[in-house]
């Protein structure tokens, strides 16, 4: 516990140290104390510009993610001999209570006393950088144009300053959306519920941007230097590249708003993947020495991005499917044992999806025209391997829709669980409401298609409350599809889906991140000191502002990909003789079978199995109503109550805002969920 602790107290004290160098950049003690004599020091011919801000804003995070990992692989070793552990359950139930929502409303969302904590002191943070870059700046006014007025100097002044503040917030945008980080597990956060800190952060920075942008403009415009909106400067910041950038940004913005996104969601995306373009030109307008000051993030997402991309060159081997009468299906994969925490099937990943959109319907009619192969890629899976539901002792969980698919996963682990001698295994409420009886079958994924653990269902402590709120009966059975069972053929060259980097992936990952950072400070200080170096030496001659920046990019992009791709390719031969046993499942003949649903209130109650049938004993659907969530959660009197939700937003804030009231403390929420 002692080795645990002391890596603790050096990720704190090396954020802290972080932050408060952030805290201070703007101040006049940093500017006309710090930089002189830090860059007389860092700024060698090895790195120029570049050594203080490599050395005190890039470094730090470095550090703390290729440590982390180490961190993250030794949790994982200890996690099968404390996953239940009385220390680890009260350590969790006092990060609980900070988790617990503050208050549920708009265009916040749901917000927990941690985040709001966290938000209140980013904004502080920006708030103190503007007033101090503004004091320091009126305080000493350049005019850049003979005959310019005071006001009109301070207004340019202000439009500067907001780009500058704009930058903190890129310095932190890229780590929520880096699906595989090594630091957000640090902090007990997950990919998905990370994505509404990237939105905040989009939000603000480019409220700034625009507002930098047209700042200039205008300033431009009150001053007659309309032409500085065609300068490429040669010696500084390129203002087209800024324009550039901002036209770009401007577009990711647009077609994120919530309205567009849901309606045309393949607008969204590809539109949203012009961030690399956009990076490109924001870095060359900021310079190589403030694109140090945000590197860390960009750094960790693009060796995400690359070993996700890698990842998927592989075809993953479809084992087989279930397609459901409500237009669902349940896709099987081949998998590596380590791929996720899901023990009740070490070798099978299952992956839900609904047929809403115009890929999900195509996919769902090919499978039902009886395939008998699909070439399939993918990227993941993503998320902690972590148990800590288990330390409530009852769960009632909240699903709409196809939000109920992640508490058929818990659910299934609780099975598996409920194996093991003397682990503690809460209470189940499962109240999930759907808008037709058909998706009823979304219940009966609660039994794999293996069958593992499902004799487990009748020692279960399982209560299923179901709501058909747009029909006022049952359906007769024999009106009822039965949900049909396709299994594939193998193919030698599809692969079973496992972690990326293998077994050890964090250990390997902070391989990559330490070497690919280290080769890119080696590469690029040789650079520097025999190439652009020895130009800038040469009488009347300098090397080019924007080819430094893109010296920058390009050396980080290839020392990512060349140190990426190797560990990558170590990593997939040493799991090539695990992938050959895999290789070796075999699926049984493809079925039709009636769902276990389709009994409930019927007069027919023998049903294949004892799981079925115990499945059936466990439900109880209310058609044309909807759960009165208020009643159910308030009546739940054990001291420990854990209170999970995946759905629509608005049925997600009505749970938040439920156990944000004060009115029950043994109430734990938690959202699962890519909105906010």
């Amino acid at each position: 516990m002692g080795n645990y602790t002391v890596l603790k107290m050096i990720f704190l004290v090396v954020f802290v140290g972080w932050l408060l160098v952030w805290t201070l950049l703007p101040t006049k003690t940093y500017k006309n104390k710090w930089t002189p004599k830090l860059n007389s020091n860092l700024n060698s011919t090895y790195f120029r510009e570049q050594g203080t801000n490599l050395l005190l804003f890039s470094f730090p995070i470095m550090f703390i993610a290729a440590l982390s990992c180490v961190y993250l692989h030794l949790q994982i070793k200890k996690s099968n001999k404390s996953s239940n552990s009385k220390s680890s359950n009260v350590i969790t139930s006092r990060l609980a209570s900070w988790r617990r929502p503050m208050f549920v409303k708009a265009p916040l969302g749901i917000v927990s006393a941690v985040e709001l904590c966290f938000a209140v002191m980013f904004v502080a943070l920006l708030i103190w950088s503007l007033a101090n870059y503004l004091y320091i700046s009126f305080g000493h006014l350049h005019m850049h144009k003979e005959g310019e007025k005071i006001w009109q100097a301070k207004f340019r002044s202000v439009s500067l300053r907001l780009g500058y503040i704009g930058n903190i917030c890129w310095a932190f945008l890229f780590f929520p959306v880096t699906r595989g980080s090594s630091i957000l597990p640090l902090v007990g956060l997950t990919s998905e519920s990370s994505i509404k800190y990237h939105i905040w952060l989009g939000h603000i920075s480019m409220i700034l941007f625009v507002a930098h942008t047209v700042g200039f403009i205008v300033y431009w415009a009150m001053t007659d230097q309309m032409a500085e909106m065609l300068q490429w400067s040669s010696t500084y910041v390129s203002n087209v590249a800024g324009e550039i950038a901002t036209v770009i940004a401007v577009a990711m913005w647009v077609t994120s708003i919530q309205k567009i996104r849901r309606k045309m969601f393949e607008v969204f995306f590809y539109t949203h993947y012009l961030y690399t373009v956009y990076i490109i030109f924001y870095v060359l307008h900021v310079g190589a020495a403030y694109f140090c000051m945000i590197l860390p993030g960009i750094f960790l997402f693009l060796i995400d991005r690359f070993l996700r991309f890698l990842q998927s060159r592989d075809h993953a081997r479809l084992l087989s499917a279930r397609l459901l009468p409500c237009g669902a299906v349940e896709l099987n994969f081949s998998k590596s044992p380590v791929t996720s925490n899901c023990n009740s099937e070490p070798d099978k990943l299952s992956v839900v999806i609904k047929s809403v959109g115009s890929w999900s319907q195509k996919l769902y009619k090919q499978l039902s025209s009886s395939v008998d192969h699909l070439d399939v890629s993918v990227e993941g899976p993503y998320g902690p391997s972590s148990f800590s539901f288990l330390r409530h002792e009852s769960l009632i969980m909240v699903g709409g829709g196809i939000g109920v698919t992640p508490f058929i996963s818990i659910i299934r682990e609780i099975l598996f669980q409920s194996t093991k001698p003397n682990c503690h295994i809460p209470r189940i409420t499962l109240i999930c409401a759907f808008k037709n009886s058909s998706d009823l079958s979304m219940l009966d994924l609660l039994l794999p298609i293996s069958g593992a653990n499902s004799d487990q269902i009748p020692h279960l402590q399982l209560q299923i409350e179901a709501y058909v709120t747009q029909e006022k009966e049952q359906p007769k059975v024999e009106a009822q599809k039965p949900i049909q069972t396709i299994c594939f053929k193998p193919i030698p060259l599809d692969k079973p889906i496992s972690a990326t980097l293998g077994p050890n992936n964090w250990m390997w990952l902070g391989t990559i991140i330490a070497s690919s950072f280290v080769l890119f400070l080696l590469v690029l200080g040789l650079v520097t000191r025999y190439y652009i170096y020895p130009f800038d030496q040469k009488p009347g001659q300098f090397y080019h502002y924007s080819y430094r920046v893109l010296w920058d990019m390009f050396l980080v992009c290839a020392c990512i990909c060349l140190v990426s791709s190797v560990a990558f390719v170590l990593c997939k031969r040493r799991n090539a003789t695990e992938d050959k046993q895999i290789q070796n499942l075999e699926m049984s003949t493809p079925t039709t079978s009636p769902a276990a649903w389709s009994y409930v209130a019927a007069d027919h109650r023998e049903l294949e199995s004892l799981p079925n049938q115990s499945l059936v004993e466990a439900m109880k659907v209310h058609f044309g109503a909807r759960p009165d969530l208020k009643k159910i959660l308030f009546d739940s009197k054990t001291s420990d109550v854990g209170v999970l939700v995946c759905g629509p937003r608005k049925m997600r804030h009505e749970v938040a805002k439920i156990c944000a009231s004060g009115l029950a403390d043994n109430l734990h929420f938690e959202s699962i969920s890519f909105n906010w």
